[in-house]
């Protein structure tokens, strides 16, 4: 298959920009008007399904509908030599999620400003009676300026629609999955808002809340995990922006925002004055695992504590009196025979608090308090709890005694530590350039999986370092990365004499391009030849089946 030169000789195509599982996205130029804009073009070989056709033409008229600054804009739609195509606004910049890989956790205020102009753009839709139902990072693209669009509605209902097929309710990403919608109910506009409190909360953290190996046990997690608080990662995040999340993340549809406009509401004036001060937000039901507790059985529980309690405190009172009596006595005689001195008394000092204190303002306490600079050696360290070239630890620690032949160590932050982030869903090329981008010492190791329809490079799965782990920027360490690969097959002559329809759906289902040439249904010859090994590079590859 040649590549496309020119669609409907109107949009002169300029490079491939992107590869879904379902449409190739070009960056084209419309020579009528003159301007760059992106084609998505959906793959010839899917648009002979009519489930597929109708979620692409889906995608074009829920788009097509929506007039917002905040929504990536559908310039044209139409269909040229059996090629089905959306003309939309071309977008410069990156997604939401190269934003939050590149730089972690955002600011509680640059948060805000993007989230009030997504869900803006969300309001817009469901006034238009569409609910997205794939809202993700992933789907949101910043431009130069910091403007948000979101795109992507492939897989976007009308409110008032009906369901393409019983496995349409559950569709889009598990990350950011919706509790009914893994139950399999009808979706909602508040399946969108939970989305939005996901995002919110992925924004304020650099992560997901919930992870797992697969998207059933993340699903799951959605289901009967708690959603954790965004204070206790950041406390410095206003508990009214705290409680949008809680309130977006209900497990309860009931709890949960009626619509997106109050969660706007909200957005927009969380900072307000009357907002400080605001209770954390408490839900009935924050999960199925809260509600099993079983009351009479914590009360009897809570008593034989009580007792248990009481029985020990006056063991304890005697046990703590006759240990006062031991070490009144003991110091005495210590103190008697010397070992036991006054700060100076005998050459023995006291270390002071240096903790938290520059380093020359570190060196300069312990010299006043008895010691020489000699005796005192630098250790670096990375750290997040402590400002660079502060003292993080002292040793011997502060309080104990040292002479001026010991000698004492002080451990300075040279910065801070580097968190290690869930990085599948990305592209390994983006890792890669993003770890020597800040000059990181992690050697990648690199693990191929054919998948069918999925871009190669994609992560599938990450070992070595764990979620959540912090390291040495300068530490020389390893990280393993399981990323998709073309699917491969070795050209069967078992295929010679079966029908077509057989071979075209056990290739189909490996993710493999066939090509048919001939009216037959009787299969007599195949391209490439017999015993040869063919790679699924892209749509533009495929296997011809012969026919008679």
């Amino acid at each position: 298959m040649a590549m496309i030169k020119e669609i409907a000789n109107r949009y002169q195509i300029l490079s491939l920009i992107g590869q879904g599982g379902m449409a190739d996205v070009y960056r084209a130029k419309d020579k009528i008007l003159d301007r760059v804009v992106a084609i998505k073009v959906l793959r010839s070989k899917l648009s002979e399904d009519p489930m597929v056709l109708v979620r692409f033409q889906r995608e074009a008229s829920a788009a097509s509908r929506l007039s917002h600054p905040n929504v990536v804009d559908i310039y044209d739609v139409g269909e040229y030599e059996g090629m089905h195509y959306i003309v939309m606004e071309y977008i410069r910049g990156r997604t939401l999620k190269q934003l939050i890989m590149q730089r972690g956790a955002l600011n509680f205020k640059e948060a805000l400003d993007i989230m009030k102009q997504l869900v803006s753009a969300v309001v817009a839709a469901h006034q238009k009676n569409i609910i997205h139902r794939d809202i993700k990072p992933q789907n949101v693209l910043i431009k130069d300026d910091g403007t948000i669009k979101i795109t992507d509605f492939g897989i976007a209902v009308a409110s008032d629609s009906v369901q393409l097929t019983l496995n349409n309710a559950v569709m889009g990403s598990a990350h950011y999955l919706a509790p009914e919608t893994a139950q399999g109910k009808e979706p909602t506009e508040q399946v969108d808002i939970y989305s939005l409190g996901i995002v919110f909360y992925e924004l304020l953290t650099g992560t997901v809340p919930f992870k797992g190996q697969t998207p059933t046990e993340i699903a799951i997690q959605h289901l009967r995990v708690s959603m954790p608080y965004v204070r206790d990662f950041n406390p410095g995040i206003p508990q009214s922006v705290e409680n949008i999340i809680l309130k977006a993340t209900a497990k309860d549809p009931e709890e949960r925002y009626a619509h997106a406009s109050d969660m706007l509401y909200d957005i927009e004036h969380c900072r307000d004055r009357d907002q400080r001060g605001i209770e954390r937000l408490k839900l009935k039901n924050p999960s199925v695992q809260d509600a099993k507790t079983n009351p009479s059985k914590s009360k009897a529980t809570k008593e034989e504590k009580e007792k248990k309690h009481s029985s020990k405190m006056f063991g304890a009172l005697v046990g703590i009196c006759v240990a006062l009596i031991v070490c009144l006595s003991s110091f005495f005689v210590l103190s008697l025979s010397g070992v036991i001195s006054l700060s100076g008394l005998f050459g023995q000092y006291t270390i002071p608090d240096v903790i938290e204190m520059s380093e020359d303002q570190a060196k300069e306490t312990l010299v006043e308090a008895g010691f020489t600079e000699d005796q005192i050696s630098i250790e670096k360290k990375a750290d997040d709890s402590v400002e660079v070239d502060h003292v993080i630890s002292v040793s011997p620690k502060e309080g104990t005694k040292a002479g001026q032949d010991d000698s004492i160590v002080l451990t300075i932050c040279k910065g801070p530590t580097y968190l290690i982030q869930d990085y599948t869903g990305q592209y390994l090329s983006d890792i890669q350039a993003q770890f020597e981008e800040e000059g990181l010492h992690i050697q990648i190791n690199v693990e191929e999986r054919a998948m069918p329809n999925t871009n190669p490079g994609y992560i599938l799965e990450q070992k070595g370092l764990s979620v959540g782990d912090r390291i040495d920027p300068d530490q020389e360490v390893e990280i393993t990365f399981v990323v998709a690969a073309y699917p491969s097959i070795e050209i069967s002559a078992d295929w010679i004499g079966q029908t077509y329809e057989q071979v075209y759906e056990e290739l189909n289902a490996m993710g493999i391009a066939v090509a048919r040439s001939g009216s037959g249904s009787t299969i007599v010859d195949v391209s490439p030849s017999v015993g040869t090994t063919y790679i699924q590079e892209g749509s533009d590859s495929y296997i011809t089946l012969y026919t008679e």
